[in-house]
């Protein structure tokens, strides 16, 4: 919940200036519902995908204050996220809603973000794999069930501990955890699944730790948070090899 409508679209500009050029790495931005449509001009013909920070998992209905996925899919999004840290804890979404807006997101073609992660409280217990393993049974029960997992699904690993705080996984703990999180994929579905889905590190990614990330074999990406709203560190970011 961040940016007033013209500074989120002069990020997006700048992100698009920034990345001209540049191949093999996707961008997304996810900004608020209501700037949707004036972000989604500004990325023009700029190879940015456009996502939602999150939906319902109905189509329509008496749900006041909600996004549907078609309402989401009309503002030209491919990507949405769904089961963030924060939707979790402060607006207590259960897992068990989060895969049903994953199976309604999946139905539609629209490709879900899926995040899971552990507290300081769960970590310093050791409990963190048993943790990610309950979130990704039940969140992704409905692809147990058909035993499907498309391969353009995309998970985020998101240590709560590591968001916002400025303390970040160092890259071998993060390793450590999308790896369990690729065999996980790997048990429930198949190996070319666990090779193909991308998964994602979140958690005080910026500039100067996104190459050590990067290095290790199972970081795919990340989902970048407060360095995501300056133009100039997003772009260091994604520009990382580069750098």
């Amino acid at each position: 919940m961040n940016l007033r409508l013209t500074d989120a679209v002069e990020l997006v500009k700048t992100i698009a200036d920034g990345i001209t050029g540049l191949e093999g790495v996707d961008v997304l931005v996810a900004p608020p519902f209501t700037h949707l449509s004036h972000v989604r001009k500004a990325i023009g013909d700029s190879k940015i995908f456009l996502g939602g920070q999150n939906m319902h998992w109905e189509a329509s209905g008496a749900y006041t204050g909600e996004i549907s996925g078609r309402m989401l899919q009309e503002a030209t999004c491919t990507h949405v996220i769904l089961g963030h840290s924060e939707r979790r804890i402060i607006f207590g979404e259960t897992s068990e809603k989060i895969d049903l807006k994953v199976k309604a997101a999946t139905f539609l073609g629209l490709i879900p973000i899926v995040c899971v992660g552990e507290t300081l409280e769960e970590k310093e217990a050791g409990k963190t794999f048993d943790v990610i393993q309950t979130q990704l049974d039940l969140s992704l029960h409905n692809f147990k069930a058909d035993e499907l997992m498309r391969p353009s699904t995309i998970l985020a690993y998101e240590p709560v501990w590591a968001i916002g705080t400025g303390r970040t996984a160092t890259p071998g703990q993060a390793q450590e955890v999308h790896r369990f999180i690729r065999e996980w994929i790997e048990n429930n579905f198949n190996t070319g699944t666990a090779a193909q889905v991308r998964i994602l590190y979140g958690g005080s990614v910026k500039p100067e730790n996104i190459a050590d990330l990067m290095s290790e074999p199972d970081i795919d990406g990340a989902l970048v948070g407060g360095a995501s709203l300056k133009g100039d560190s997003f772009v260091q970011i994604v520009r990382f090899k580069k750098a």
